[in-house]
């Protein structure tokens, strides 16, 4: 990663992939006309407000938060920009519909390990190994769940686009020029990427609920789940170090998320590219759009046969805070 360059992340949506940069969050559609829609608007951290929140441990926690809620607004935006939605989600409604998903995914990687593992104790009544079985029963669901989305059709296109905005993200930490054509020499595999971070997520919480003991299911339910931020912290930090570091040895052992990511993510089309291109563009300033050899607007216009014309009649209008392209 070049040390002039900024701290960006994103993810992939619906037919687009959304990008967040310091104080910006971008999210670049392809509707079905071909234009691409990029919804760009300035966010602020709630560690901005409380600085305490910046700190080792805790950052990780602010980050992740942040993210799932950013995440699910994209996403609720792409689903209607690429015209498989109506309607965005209202505020109450993305509430409801994270409090739901919090529910399933404890209920998968909280509730129906723990509880299995009890079938180990005619096998030992070690605690401590009662703990490890039930780490390994949590990684294996959570392995046996990416691989069977990986295999659903509608799913391919968006882990094409997962594969675009990394791509697109390595082409920028390398310098540019963020063109179709440079951006898809690069790996569509990120050390900080999601997968990698959900794959430490798993390994730490083997070893932090490991020497818990094994008390009755409600409690070690309410324990996993309380502890979650802490988890989350430790592994955060473990991630942004192996973005930043050069250290061999931490690379090598951040290569299982790697290789993980060959299941999340897809050798993304060209149009895909430019998407995720044009979200970034959004998200940088002016100067760093001007050294990757962007339109100092942050506009990108598409590929050949796109240029920048009127919405197809009958096309819905962008939204407020939103720019067309091509």
């Amino acid at each position: 990663m070049a040390a002039d360059t900024l701290l960006v992340g994103g993810q992939a949506v619906i037919e687009g992939v959304m990008m967040r940069g310091a104080g910006q969050v971008a999210t670049a559609v392809r509707e079905p006309s071909g234009r691409i829609i990029v919804d760009a608007r300035a966010v602020t951290s709630i560690a901005e407000r409380y600085p305490l929140l910046k700190k080792p441990f805790l950052r990780g926690v602010v980050v992740l938060g942040e993210s799932l809620t950013l995440g699910m607004k994209s996403l609720a935006y792409s689903a209607k920009m690429a015209g498989e939605e109506e309607d965005t989600l209202s505020d109450r409604e993305l509430l409801g519909t994270m409090a739901v998903a919090f529910l399933l995914a404890v209920g998968l990687f909280v509730v129906i390990p723990t509880g299995a593992a009890r079938l180990f104790r005619e096998v030992t009544e070690a605690p401590l190994a009662l703990n490890l079985f039930e780490g390994a029963l949590r990684l294996l669901i959570f392995l046996g769940y990416l691989a069977i989305i990986a295999r659903m059709k509608g799913i391919y296109r968006v882990f094409q686009y997962h594969g675009a905005e990394h791509k697109t993200i390595h082409a920028y930490e390398g310098g540019g020029p963020l063109t179709v054509e440079n951006v898809q020499r690069f790996s569509r595999l990120h050390p900080r990427c999601g997968t990698s971070f959900l794959l430490i997520v798993m390994l730490v919480s083997i070893l932090v609920f490991a020497f818990l003991g094994w008390p009755d299911l409600v409690t070690r339910i309410l324990s996993r789940v309380l502890l979650l931020p802490v988890v989350a912290g430790i592994s955060y930090e473990i991630i942004r170090l192996a973005g930043r570091s050069q250290n061999a040895l931490l690379h090598t052992a951040l290569l299982p998320g790697l290789w993980l990511q060959k299941l999340t993510t897809n050798p993304p089309a060209d149009e895909m590219v430019e998407v995720a291109i044009a979200s970034l563009a959004a998200v940088l300033p002016e100067e760093e759009r001007r050294r990757m050899g962007l339109p100092a607007d942050g506009v990108v216009y598409g590929m050949a046969g796109h240029t920048a014309e009127a919405a197809p009649e009958g096309a819905e209008e962008p939204a407020p805070g939103a720019a067309a392209i091509g």
